[in-house]
C-alpha cells in the first residue's frame, strides 16, 4: 500500500530503519544479517527468491516491501547486489561520498543472481552505519 509520502534520491536514515527490512541496532550488533535498502513499493522480489534460508518474504502484492527474519538470516548476501580479493578500496555512504578505506576479502558470482556480484568489504566496525557501497571507478584501480 502506497504511503502517500514522495520519495526520491537516497534514502534517509529515518526512512531505512522505518522500513520492515531494517534490522534493530541489537541485531545489527549480534551478528552477521543484511541490511536491506528498499523504501520504495515497485514490483521486485529478487531477494526474497534468492533466499535460500527463508529469511525475506516480499509476497503478494509484489510491490509490498521486503520483511526480514533476522532469526533466519545468516547474511550470507545472496539477495544483495567486481573487484578482486584483497584489493583496498573507498568505502561511500549512500550519496557516494567516502567514508573509509575497505578492504575486498570475498567476491562470488552466483547463478541465482543472475550476474550480479556479491562483493563483501571489509571496514573499521565504527563506520558500520555510514558504509553501505564501493567506489566505483571506470578504468582504473581505487587509490
Amino acid at each position: 500500500m502506497n504511503s502517500g509520502i514522495k520519495i526520491s534520491g537516497t534514502p534517509s536514515e529515518k526512512e531505512l530503519v522505518n522500513s520492515p527490512g531494517y534490522p534493530s541496532e541489537e541485531t545489527q550488533k549480534k551478528k552477521k544479517i543484511v541490511l536491506i535498502e528498499c523504501v520504495q513499493e515497485i514490483p521486485c522480489n529478487p531477494c526474497e527468491e534468492a533466499c535460500k534460508f527463508g529469511a525475506i518474504y516480499v509476497g503478494e502484492p509484489i510491490t509490498n516491501l521486503p520483511q526480514v527474519d533476522f532469526e533466519k538470516c545468516i547474511g550470507c548476501g545472496q539477495c544483495i547486489a567486481k573487484c578482486n580479493e584483497g584489493e583496498t578500496v573507498n568505502a561511500v555512504d549512500r550519496k557516494g561520498n567516502f567514508v573509509c578505506k575497505g578492504k575486498v576479502i570475498k567476491v562470488r558470482n552466483p547463478k541465482v543472481n543472475e550476474c550480479t556480484l556479491v562483493i563483501t568489504v571489509t571496514f573499521p566496525k565504527k563506520y558500520y552505519k555510514e558504509v553501505r557501497s564501493i567506489e566505483r571507478i571506470r578504468g582504473e584501480k581505487n587509490v
